[in-house]
């Protein structure tokens, strides 16, 4: 993959930890945010650039059409309906969003969305990710119902994820519809839950077809990292 070459990284699983790049975060403003919680200008510095992963991803021209048409399901199954309804609404961790960016891929228009969410201590996170661990056998498939009453079969299985940050847990999801000749239509999201430390990171890469599972592979690592670095230069101007 080109944001691999260009990162210098094989695949994450035996690649050595890419030094982030991280642009300086304007000083700092007089600000009532507890210790300890990520400022509105850490988390957006926590965030991942165009140039972290390479070509063909560019800034996000705006939501992917799949995500009203598709992703915004119902499930009869109480524990499914949950997870659809986190995975819409990006709350995978129990918890809006601090900083959000989403990029998508020019090739195959799948868009990945990364995101660094309000801080909860750190045990509330752990049992949302405990959580989504159980997802694969409670939900490995099931039905759900498209915002058209088109009936989709959904499989969920447990994603692997490259040693990142303190607890993770990943996911691979798909939604399978046909129309009235049978042909299939699938979306495809890779869905990945990390907390580092005190902080958190969720994000989604998905698309209708294939979706570069190396991108996820890299945007876990680079999350981690890049909010190491974010905290390290707090301590620094600390």
């Amino acid at each position: 993959m080109t944001g691999c070459a260009a990162l210098g990284l094989e695949h994450p699983a035996v690649a050595p930890h890419p030094t982030p790049t991280v642009e300086k975060s304007p000083s700092p403003k007089p600000s009532s945010t507890a210790p300890g919680v990520l400022s509105e200008a850490q988390a957006q510095a926590a965030l991942l650039t165009v140039a972290d992963l390479g070509a063909p991803w560019t800034a996000t021209r705006g939501a992917a059409t799949w995500r009203d048409g598709v992703l915004k399901s119902t499930s009869a199954v109480p524990e499914c309906a949950r997870f659809l309804d986190a995975l819409y609404a990006d709350e995978l961790l129990g918890a809006p969003a601090r900083a959000a960016v989403g990029l998508d891929d020019a090739d195959t228009d799948a868009q990945l969305r990364f995101q660094v969410t309000a801080q909860r201590p750190a045990a509330e996170v752990d049992r949302a990710l405990a959580w989504l661990k159980t997802i694969p056998q409670v939900c490995a498939r099931f039905t759900a119902t498209s915002p058209t009453n088109v009936l989709q079969d959904v499989t969920v299985t447990e994603a692997p994820l490259p040693a990142a940050g303190d607890a993770r847990q990943g996911l691979h999801v798909t939604l399978t519809s046909y129309n009235e000749d049978g042909e299939p239509s699938t979306l495809t999201l890779d869905v990945a839950a990390v907390r580092a430390g005190d902080d958190a990171y969720t994000l989604v890469n998905g698309g209708l077809g294939d979706v570069a599972n190396e991108a996820t592979q890299i945007a876990v690592q680079l999350g981690a990292l890049r909010l190491a670095d974010v905290r390290k230069r707090g301590r620094v101007q600390v």
